[in-house]
């Protein structure tokens, strides 16, 4: 059975009431999660920079619709292991992670909740393990099945003289160099710039490209936090990087060319599966991805709803956490019953 642990000891981590954390064992180390309610098990995965924590909105809402409600740690975040070799941070490792997950908590199948590379994460899981999670919630970044070319050639090819983001932290070491002098502030200051109500204006030089012989924070927004982000908000997000590092955040993006490698069997295949979509108008995901989301009778063929919302950013389960908790719940109510 999964440890109970004590939750973290700031104070400015608020767990939603009669949420409990947990530790469970994998094949691959140790997996910190928050769990509430009781019923089919729906498993949250959140991205980067983000942890469990992403998810306290969606907690309550999806344990009071009936149903066991997991957000884990990712691998390399908060309390979850945080092997050293770049390697361990691949896809089929964070695959296998969430199937240990669901095994570990007594379970056989799972729905499975996504965002920003936790989308990926959880297409991917449910592409690969179709036995294990039996449908599953894309948030932020659409689905688009593995093709090619490589991906790092992809990036390089992109931003002319300026370097784009992905391409930027592959080196390990150097968005570390930029990052951890002031945690909380480049946080603060990345989730300002990709928020819909805080983000820059068009036209002023593209937060997602780094300058030559600049830095990505360069071009973050100076002004006030989002309304969704509050000081206790932050302050728990930093606590968790000051307290980790954000190397094995930034290892994910350092596994994409081994992914495509490791993927290459599900070269060009679909998601199946009982799906939603849910993307904010003004995040850069959705005009990158724009024919990935056009390709979805095609590459998401279980999809049942796909939905953008007006005005806002990227954060989409906390910049619109009611709107979010509605339509999962409604999406979940509608799922075959397992």
């Amino acid at each position: 059975m999964p440890d109970p642990v004590t939750p973290p000891a700031a104070a400015t981590t608020p767990t939603p009431p009669d949420a409990e954390h947990r530790l469970v064992d994998v094949p691959g180390g140790r997996i910190h999660l928050v769990e509430q309610g009781t019923g089919p098990l729906v498993l949250m995965v959140h991205g980067f920079p983000e942890s469990w924590y992403s998810w306290r909105h969606q907690l309550p809402a999806i344990a009071a619709a009936g149903y066991r409600a997991v957000a884990i740690d990712v691998r390399g975040y908060g309390r979850s292991s945080k092997p050293s070799a770049v390697e361990d941070y691949r896809m089929l490792a964070l695959v296998a992670d969430n199937v240990g997950v669901v095994h570990a908590l007594g379970e056989e199948t799972a729905t499975i909740v996504g965002h920003d590379w936790g989308s990926n994460i959880a297409a991917d899981s449910a592409l690969l393990r179709p036995d294990v999670f039996t449908a599953a919630a894309l948030l932020s970044v659409p689905f688009a099945p593995r093709g090619g070319p490589r991906p790092t050639e992809v990036f390089a090819g992109i931003g002319g003289d300026e370097e784009f983001y992905v391409s930027y932290f592959q080196t390990p070491g150097r968005a570390e160099a930029e990052m951890e002098p002031d945690i909380r502030g480049w946080l603060a200051g990345f989730c300002t710039g990709l928020s819909g109500d805080t983000m820059p204006p068009e036209g002023e030089g593209s937060i997602y490209f780094v300058p030559p012989g600049g830095r990505l924070r360069d071009r973050f927004p100076a002004g006030p936090l989002p309304a969704w982000l509050s000081e206790a908000d932050l302050d728990h997000y930093a606590g968790e990087f000051e307290r980790t590092g954000p190397t094995g955040a930034l290892n994910r993006y350092r596994n994409i060319d081994r992914d495509w490698a490791d993927l290459a069997a599900w070269h060009g295949a679909p998601l199946t599966q009982p799906s939603l979509f849910i993307g904010g108008e003004r995040d850069a995901s959705l005009a990158w991805m724009s024919d990935a989301v056009k390709a979805y009778p095609a590459t998401l063929p279980g999809l049942v709803s796909s939905h953008i919302l007006e005005g806002c950013g990227h954060w989409v389960q906390q910049e619109r956490a009611d709107e979010v908790n509605r339509l999962l719940t409604g999406w979940l109510a509608a799922l075959p019953a397992r």
